[in-house]
């Protein structure tokens, strides 16, 4: 195990009542790296971040932690804590108590329980709240609340599950860019559990993307997006036009009739592959300069750009750009080399 790792899953199995819901999962998980399962629901990653603190068994598998098997360990004796979507708050406690729980639990000494929950108010931006109560915060105030109680137990890896989930979109917005701020301050792990895209790419250095209880992808936000491995990964992560393709050569591809050059390279010559392009990466153009020419069907205004559908002979384009072109205009697309994607067909179980 290398010497950065916080955490390393091995061959990580998890069937419940024979239907395997995580298959073979090996993942490592730095030392102060915020790290986030990102899928749809049922794709393991809840179950994979319960293995991890220890409220589930894998069936198969070990969890190392920092070099030491803590598979059958249970999660009060783990250096990891957790902060569940629903905050599990105590309302009977103001928010001091309620920071205060886990240390008195541990019998620390008074000063120190004041002193570390004074740092960690300060911490969470709830500096003068210690005599509040819990019915008196708002849903993001409750959610710092709940983010204090479990750093100020000094753990090496805080497991996040769905933690913003109730809040609304502003308030999301603003705890996304919070929440990476705290785990800088405070330099431990997050590992961070959602099914929302735009959250895991704003927040995280490395983004886990998994399906069917199998990992589809690992890498940081920026390679997910631009280079994803397979088309379950370009139609999840941010919205993409994925078409049927054959590639005659190196860098060399076939899709809606028409040859282009690539970028990508190491497949079979006349290999049937899955091409992504983004819809911000076609450009708007005449319909005698584009490599590609259509009819406008659809446009919706988004705000910051317009989604144009453009219909080209059996292929529906997405386009997203700021040039508008009204309903029934033929125009021509565009599309440089690189932002041609090329992926492995994915055989269909």
């Amino acid at each position: 195990m290398e010497k950065n790792h916080a955490i390393d899953l091995k061959n990580i199995c998890k069937e419940y009542g024979g239907t395997r819901v995580l298959d073979n999962i090996n993942l490592y998980i730095r030392k102060n790296e915020f790290l986030t399962l990102l899928g749809p629901s049922g794709c393991g990653k809840t179950t994979t971040l319960r293995i991890i603190g220890g409220f589930e068994q894998p069936t198969e598998g070990r969890v190392i932690f920092e070099g030491k098997d803590i598979t059958n360990m249970p999660p009060y004796e783990r250096q990891i804590n957790t902060v569940f979507q629903k905050y599990a708050l105590f309302p009977h406690m103001d928010v001091f108590d309620n920071i205060a729980f886990g240390l008195k639990i541990k019998k620390v000494p008074k000063d120190e329980i004041k002193t570390r929950v004074q740092e960690m108010l300060r911490l969470v931006n709830l500096k003068g709240f210690e005599n509040r109560t819990i019915d008196s915060l708002s849903g993001g105030q409750q959610q710092r609340v709940a983010i204090a109680r479990a750093l100020v137990n000094e753990p090496k890896v805080l497991l996040l599950d769905e933690p913003l989930g109730a809040l609304d979109l502003k308030l999301r917005k603003e705890m996304q860019i919070e929440l990476k701020n705290m785990q800088k301050r405070v330099g431990i792990t997050f590992i961070y559990v959602t099914h929302d895209q735009e959250e895991a790419l704003t927040m995280s250095d490395t983004v886990v993307v998994m399906d069917k209880g199998i990992i589809q992808q690992i890498g940081t936000p920026v390679d997910i997006y631009n280079e994803p491995k397979n088309a379950f990964v370009a139609k999840f992560i941010g919205e993409s036009n994925i078409i049927d393709g054959i590639m005659h050569e190196d860098f060399v591809v076939e899709f809606g009739g028409r040859v282009f050059d690539c970028v990508d390279s190491g497949f079979n010559k006349n290999e049937k592959v899955d091409v992504v392009i983004r819809p911000e990466d076609l450009e708007i153009t005449t319909v005698e300069e584009g490599m590609i020419t259509g009819t406008v069907t659809s446009v919706t205004f988004k705000g910051v750009h317009y989604e144009i559908i453009v219909q080209d002979k059996d292929i529906e384009w997405m386009i997203h750009s700021t040039i508008m072109r009204p309903v029934g205009t033929e125009i021509g697309m565009n599309v440089i080399p690189e932002n041609i994607h090329i992926m492995k067909k994915v055989m269909s179980q």
